[in-house]
């Protein structure tokens, strides 16, 4: 009996062991920036989304030096799949050319995997200013600033943020001249958009809804290529033609993983996460946001990351904006 005891104890350690081994270790997920904000949500989300196809992933919050500081801790991992980062258009396309010096290089020293969401800017008006200059939407915008050089001011978050960034853009493309009025914040940019201290601001489409739904706020055009699926009924920059026939500023977000991830950890990743983006909790998720689901694959990514870096050199060199 006792020799029965023993060699079933030994079929059942042997049987423990391989389970224990195969046992995924779990996926760090970085979130370069602190918790409550949008890629914290989406991260979350995908976070439990995929936990049945990829095990344990736990969301790290790092934030520091504008998304710097989690973007080179995710660079810097082992390249076993077991870190990922959620980089955006800050830390991979607008931080390389705002900072005098970045820790990381935002091509060579990660793996795409794929895209997770794109969220629309809106440009709007004070509507008193509006009405006091004739402007119906982004033609009579811009006629009216070419007529009136320096007389349009518009607000932001601060020097090389989305909206001062998408300003730039848009005064470069349209031919025009507006002056900037930095805030701390897009809050307070917002707040003296309301007040009338400034003309217009290029502002979040989730932080402006409410205001323009309540008529404080006059939406003239979304910053996106397309028009976004959150407000089909207000119009694209880019559909005023002529010089900004191309306008295409949004913030986004995706997935990254540090340089050498194996092809076939890469793919594995990319199909977990994409099948997760079409999920309907997901897109629900992403509605809240105002943001849209931009799966990809990792090639797509990749030549997408590439493409908003290069776009990115000449705005912020023209925008002027320098961290040291």
């Amino acid at each position: 009996m006792a020799r029965r005891r023993d060699l079933l104890s030994l079929a059942l350690a042997a049987l423990a062991a391989p389970a224990f081994a195969q046992s995924p270790k779990p996926i760090r997920l970085i979130v370069p920036y602190p918790p409550g904000g949008p890629l914290d949500i989406v991260a979350r989300a995908l976070a439990d989304k995929v936990k049945d196809s990829l095990g344990v992933v736990i969301v790290e919050n790092k934030p520091g030096a504008g998304g710097n500081l989690g973007a080179d801790l995710a660079a810097k991992a082992a390249p076993d799949g077991s870190t990922l980062v959620m980089g955006a258009v800050a830390t991979h396309a607008i931080n390389p050319w705002l900072y005098a010096r970045i820790p990381y290089d935002p091509i060579r020293d990660f793996t795409p995997i794929t895209g997770v969401a794109q969220v629309p800017n809106v440009l709007v008006m004070n509507p008193q200013a509006a009405d006091r200059h004739g402007v119906k939407n982004v033609a009579d915008l811009v006629a009216f600033a070419k007529k009136n050089p320096g007389l349009l001011n518009y607000g932001s978050g601060g020097n090389g943020s989305a909206g001062h960034l998408a300003g730039e853009m848009f005064k470069a493309q349209a031919g025009v001249f507006m002056v900037h009025i930095p805030y701390a914040g897009g809050n307070p940019a917002q707040l003296a958009l309301l007040a009338g201290q400034v003309d217009l601001n290029f502002d979040n489409l989730a932080s402006a809804s409410a205001n323009i739904k309540a008529g404080k706020l006059r939406a003239l055009a979304v910053t996106t290529a397309k028009r976004a699926a959150a407000v089909p009924e207000l119009p694209a920059i880019a559909e005023s033609g002529g010089t900004l026939a191309g306008f295409d500023i949004h913030t986004w977000f995706g997935l990254f993983g540090p340089a050498g991830l194996p092809a076939e950890a890469t793919q594995r990743l990319n199909k977990a996460f994409v099948d997760a983006l079409g999920s309907n909790e997901l897109k629900a998720r992403l509605g809240t946001l105002m943001a849209e689901a931009m799966p990809t694959t990792p090639e797509q990514f990749g030549a997408f990351v590439r493409a908003e870096l290069a776009k990115y050199e000449g705005v912020v060199k023209r925008s002027g904006a320098r961290i040291d």
